[in-house]
């Protein structure tokens, strides 16, 4: 007796591998992020004109998603594909100490929540990262974020969901866990892209 037992067998026909599958999973992903250029779009000109007027972006996940954190913030402060001024950006995962710190004092919760009470101001970007949505500390950060009078978006996994209703605006991937991480960083692409345009624009015409 097999370990894993099906009714239909998988064969050579219905099975690829799992390389091949992963990758067909990951065009379904792709087609479901799709349906949010719009608002891609939308963020990449808001955070050109909010970081260009001296505003800030603050970013938050954990895990993986505390990798894709760090991707963003590096490519506004270093650079995406061309050279332009640096941009104020920060990744509070990254902050080792003051996570260890505030977590230890405070409580895991307040890791993400405490820094924004710190970093953030009126008219900053609070965006905060979450395959699933639901990660208490990034729910107490979106609740600091609007204390301090920063907008609250969030890039998620399938919706509706906690952290996405808290949130002024949300992008929602309706995909798998492992898919939505792989959207998330087309996604943050997408966004510098646009940002990076709106940059050369408002160079060319200054």
């Amino acid at each position: 007796m097999s370990i894993i037992e099906t009714d239909q067998p998988r064969t050579a026909a219905t099975y690829q591998g799992p390389v091949r599958e992963h990758l067909q999973g990951l065009r379904a992903a792709i087609a479901a992020t799709e349906q949010h250029v719009t608002r891609l779009e939308e963020w990449g000109r808001e955070l050109a004109a909010r970081l260009g007027s001296g505003q800030r972006l603050l970013v938050a996940g954990n895990g993986g998603s505390a990798a894709e954190a760090q991707h963003l913030t590096a490519e506004l402060v270093g650079r995406y594909q061309h050279d332009r001024p640096a941009y104020s950006a920060l990744a509070l995962s990254a902050e080792s100490s003051s996570v260890t710190a505030i977590g230890n004092d405070y409580g895991f919760d307040q890791v993400f929540a405490r820094q924004v009470h710190a970093h953030g101001r009126p008219g900053d970007v609070v965006l905060l990262i979450s395959t699933s949505g639901r990660s208490p500390n990034l729910l107490r950060a979106a609740e600091a974020a609007r204390q301090v009078g920063a907008a609250v978006w969030s890039l998620t996994g399938p919706g509706p969901n906690p952290l996405a209703d808290l949130a002024d605006e949300a992008i929602c991937i309706d995909a798998p866990s492992p898919h939505v991480q792989e959207c998330h960083l087309v996604a943050i692409h997408a966004v510098c892209c646009v940002f990076d345009e709106q940059i050369r624009k408002a160079e060319e015409s200054a």
